[in-house]
């Protein structure tokens, strides 16, 4: 898009402050933020979020997937993107509930009838999510794990847009 879209502004804020706004207020055991050292100079973190630098940006997607696995010490890792400005809490809260009573899973949300972003992955797949390589995230070890997937349809869809292009940037709630 011609710039780094982490900073670029959507209805009024740069989508990295709805990312790490909506981390900040989930329920969660440990909260990581991946990203770069010129990144992280331009942001400022909440207290109980850690922040690990990724010096190999390069490698693609996976090695922020990597070194978020790596870190984590918790027994569910969930991957969010910093391109859904309309999440919220609530909106995730059907897929933390799923947890409890779903060990040894992979839960995602659907929204128009299509998987989508963030996915929880149960620490079962630590080894097959350490291992992706390239420019992708955990896509490829859901798809191989289908009948490990607990999908739950999303009660409000528009909740988990994402942001890929410049006219996504342009689109109102």
């Amino acid at each position: 898009m011609g710039e780094d879209k982490l900073f670029m502004q959507y209805q009024g804020n740069e989508l990295i402050e709805y990312a790490l706004a909506l981390l900040n207020d989930l329920p969660v055991y440990e909260k990581i933020i991946v990203t770069t050292a010129e990144r992280l100079e331009k942001i400022v973190l909440p207290s109980d979020i850690r922040a690990i630098i990724n010096h190999n940006p390069q490698a693609g997607q996976s090695e922020s997937l990597r070194l978020g696995v790596t870190e984590a010490s918790g027994e569910w890792y969930l991957f969010l993107n910093a391109d859904q400005p309309r999440l919220q809490t609530a909106s995730l809260q059907p897929m933390l509930e799923l947890t409890k009573n779903n060990p040894g899973k992979i839960i995602h949300p659907v929204a128009n009838g299509l998987p989508t972003s963030p996915v929880l992955f149960h620490s079962r797949f630590r080894a097959d999510l350490l291992s992706v390589k390239g420019d992708v995230g955990g896509r490829e070890i859901r798809k191989a794990n289908a009948f490990d997937c607990i999908p739950f349809i999303a009660e409000n869809p528009d909740d988990f847009f994402d942001i890929d292009t410049a006219v996504d940037m342009s689109i109102q709630k």
